[in-house]
């Protein structure tokens, strides 16, 4: 078995990354869609993230940064209607 570059790993482990992040955003967005509708139009204004092969390092904190804003808008929301 050929041995893994660390460029190799380092894109496995950015894709694995980059996989669960967008999981993440899923799960939110569904929810927000399904349960809070009226959220919806923040998703609209929200930035939008698009991957670029030379700057992985950005593309994972745009998509965090994107996951966090979600996450963040439907918390307060929820805290709000508590």
């Amino acid at each position: 078995m050929k041995k893994q570059t660390d460029k190799q790993l380092k894109s496995k482990e950015h894709e694995d990354l980059e996989r669960d992040l967008n999981l993440k955003i899923i799960q939110v967005t569904t929810e927000i869609k399904d349960h809070y509708p009226e959220l919806i139009k923040f998703l609209d204004e929200m930035p939008v993230t698009i991957p670029d092969e030379q700057n992985m390092e950005i593309t994972l904190k745009n998509l965090k940064s994107y996951y966090d804003s979600l996450n963040s808008i439907l918390n307060n929301y929820i805290t709000e209607q508590a």
